[in-house]
């Protein structure tokens, strides 16, 4: 017989939280298995906030405001885990948004600092043509979280582009966004994302 069990909403996302953590552990503790010598790879995380500049909020679905506040609380949490907050900037020769114009800036609401690593890149990610695989290695980093927009665009192709380089790569739920707010959703659901909370925990037990 097959017995269906109905689990509340609340506590589905507290599994699913768990369920990543132990993902997360089983592939790091994989990782670091150097023949029978059971080795854990050390997490060093960055927080990657990435294009969230003037110019293209006004583009952005009504769950922005609501996303700024998320990615504040991740940068916050990140100061206190003392973990570099990288800015990504983008700009299109020609196009624009041109460094130096306040549509070149971020959003004036958001916690970022002028001696945050910065990358200006002219492509959807965030690694083509940048200096920021280069700042990553320098310090040691080897997971990524990422927040900011568009998570159709600039934040996927930064996602792919990380994996592709052989980092560990996390979304942060709710600290994403685009000019849709279902499709955003949809990017949560099929990539590798963990809720803001679970960030905070992972940083306290890296």
């Amino acid at each position: 017989m097959i017995r269906i069990i109905f689990v509340k909403k609340s506590d589905m996302k507290k599994l699913l939280s768990l369920i990543i953590l132990v993902s997360l552990s089983v592939t790091l503790f994989a990782q670091g298995n150097t023949g029978d010598a059971k080795v854990k790879t050390p997490v060093k995380p960055a927080l990657v906030v990435i294009d969230v500049q003037n110019e293209f909020m006004k583009y952005m679905s009504d769950e922005k405001d609501l996303a700024l506040q998320m990615i504040n609380w991740a940068i916050g949490v990140a100061r206190y885990g003392n973990i570099p907050v990288i800015r990504v900037y983008h700009t299109s020769p020609g196009y624009g948004p041109n460094p130096g114009t306040v549509e070149f800036e971020f959003d004036k609401s958001l916690a970022v600092k002028d001696d945050d690593p910065k990358v200006i890149k002219n492509f959807s990610s965030g690694f083509k043509k940048t200096d920021l695989d280069k700042i990553l290695k320098e310090k040691g980093i080897n997971t990524l979280f990422l927040c900011g927009l568009s998570a159709t665009g600039c934040v996927i192709a930064t996602y792919y582009g990380g994996k592709d380089l052989d980092y560990d790569v996390f979304m942060l739920k709710g600290a994403i966004m685009s000019d849709d707010h279902e499709l955003t959703h949809a990017i949560e659901n099929f990539t590798e994302t963990v809720t803001l909370e679970t960030f905070g925990f992972m940083l306290e037990h890296r």
